[in-house]
């Protein structure tokens, strides 16, 4: 059995005691064990903040943006090795698995070529400045500039190589350096792709670090420098974010939780155009993708209520040829939930929901999977349940895994607004129109519950990479239950480890001293 490691101080460390086992959640055999224990979480800290933060300081933007490429090209290099290993650790097909690595490399990449064109400096002004006397000499604008602390990023199951890849390459072109501890059911994966950057020789010292298993005092020694961000329950969020020394040293804290996420169908869309085609396509991956575990999965898909009939047909249609079992039988399509607790909550999740609902395809309960033995696995199949009224629970729970539910509405923008708003924030809704005026009224009547919008239409229909695809250049974060948090962004994503700083005074001493 594989003892995963944690890579502090500049070196591996292999815990001897307090394992927590990793489970292929296609046979359910332990397959790997993890721990953190005998970890110096203080002199981690200190190595991160003292020599990680030294070396990143002596860079500039270009060569932060060199590291990055060097960590993409390394971990691109194994690409092959660690689709198999994602398959064994979490249970995922080879193309979801693929859709995690790839996102990894291209982030990192997008990264890299932005630090490339922020050039030979270590900070920015974001604005032009204004003047602040009775002539220009007198002048003022805002920098960006490095915090000086360290960036701990606890990190989602589901997502175990670019949700590590797309935290620290915003953090380590900002000049911060990165301690990451990734959930313990998919470490193995995360452990391997720092095996594999440290490695390649592309990490300074103390600029990166690993913690598998428990986080242990780490974030209880964080202050008005560091920043911690956070991908999982909103539970966990709430409790991680009180504590004592995060608020009364206001250390930045970003969270990423909970997404009750939407599908909006505009009333009235040629089913012969692309619009309509690509709305059943986006919907159907959007539930079954990595078993329905993203955090942009889509759980609620407002129809309007003539059409629901025919929708539901068509969905059930395409969710029939959905095939649960083993990636590695060739007829499988959807990988198992990733652990015994994730099939737990979809059975009780799904309970809840039917007592608004009414399922209209699947069982709810576990099934049996292809290639898999009999009662082992922790399969569960694609389920749609359906609403035509009013409820409650279907805008207050989510089902992390392959399960959405249609709901009916009135068959004006304004009123699926109001009805995606009642999740209180997530983060993406993707509409589904053709109509200028459709898209306005939505807009006006709830655009901003959500962190992105994703707007298919059939001038795009080609060009579209689904409303679940993160990208660099936009946004990932959402308001409210989704966490409130921002992530990504192009440039803006580099603002959570960067402080901004107003300087005043005399313009001319300004721009020689580089703030320009």
């Amino acid at each position: 059995m594989r003892t995963l490691r944690s890579y502090v101080e500049g070196r591996w460390h292999q815990a001897d005691a307090g394992f927590v086992p990793l489970h292929n959640p296609c046979t359910e055999e332990p397959i790997a064990q993890a721990s953190s224990a005998g970890v110096d979480f203080g002199a981690a800290y200190e190595h991160a903040r003292e020599t990680g933060g030294a070396a990143l300081a002596g860079m500039t933007f270009a060569q932060r943006g060199e590291l990055l490429a060097a960590m993409s090209k390394a971990l691109y290099q194994k690409r092959d090795e660690l689709i198999e290993l994602s398959t064994l650790n979490t249970g995922v097909t080879r193309k979801d698995a693929k859709f995690d690595l790839d996102g990894a490399t291209f982030t990192l990449s997008y990264y890299a070529k932005l630090g490339k064109s922020l050039g030979d400096r270590t900070w920015y002004a974001e604005d032009e400045g204004s003047q602040l006397g009775r002539s220009p000499r007198f002048w003022g604008r805002h920098l960006r500039l490095p915090r000086g602390g360290v960036a701990v990023h606890v990190n989602a199951f589901n997502f175990p190589a670019w949700g590590l890849a797309e935290k620290a390459a915003c953090a380590l072109l900002a000049g911060m350096p990165v301690i990451s501890k990734p959930a313990t059911s998919s470490a193995w994966v995360a452990e391997r792709c720092a095996e594999i950057l440290v490695e390649s020789g592309a990490l300074p010292a103390g600029v990166f670090s690993l913690i598998c298993g428990s986080s242990g005092d780490l974030l209880d020694r964080l202050g008005e420098r560091d920043v911690f961000a956070f991908t999982g329950s909103a539970d966990t969020a709430l409790e991680l974010r009180g504590k004592p020394n995060l608020l009364s040293a206001s250390t930045r804290v970003n969270i990423e939780a909970d997404s009750l996420n939407a599908a909006v169908l505009a009333p009235g869309l040629d089913r012969e155009g692309e619009t309509w085609n690509v709305f059943l396509q986006d919907v159907t991956r959007e539930i079954t993708q990595k078993t329905g575990q993203k955090c942009t999965a889509v759980r609620r898909i407002f129809v309007p209520h003539d059409e629901i009939d025919e929708v539901q047909e068509a969905l059930c249609e395409r969710l029939s040829a959905v095939v649960p079992g083993d990636p590695r039988d060739a007829e499988v399509t959807m990988g198992p939930l990733a652990t015994e607790r994730q099939l737990d909550d979809a059975i009780d999740g799904v309970g809840k929901l039917a007592a608004e609902a009414q399922i209209v395809h699947g069982t709810g309960e576990r099934v049996d999977g292809r290639g898999a033995a009999p009662g082992k696995g922790w399969f569960f199949g694609p389920t749609l349940l359906r609403t035509d009224r009013a409820a409650d629970v279907i805008h207050r729970h989510e089902v992390f895994g392959p399960v959405s539910t249609l709901c009916a509405y009135g068959g004006k923008m304004q009123q699926a607004a109001a009805e995606v708003g009642r999740a209180r924030g997530t983060l993406v809704t993707s509409l589904y129109v053709d109509r200028a005026a459709d898209l306005t009224a939505y807009l006006a009547a709830g655009g901003s519950t959500s962190g992105r919008l994703y707007v298919a239409s059939s001038k795009v229909a080609a060009q579209l990479p689904g409303s679940g695809t993160t990208l660099p250049a936009m946004l990932h974060g959402g308001p409210g239950r989704a966490g409130g948090g921002e992530e990504l962004g192009g440039l803006s994503g580099l603002t959570l480890y960067q402080q901004r700083v107003a300087v005043t005074g005399d313009r001319a001493l300004l721009d020689r001293a580089g703030a320009d």
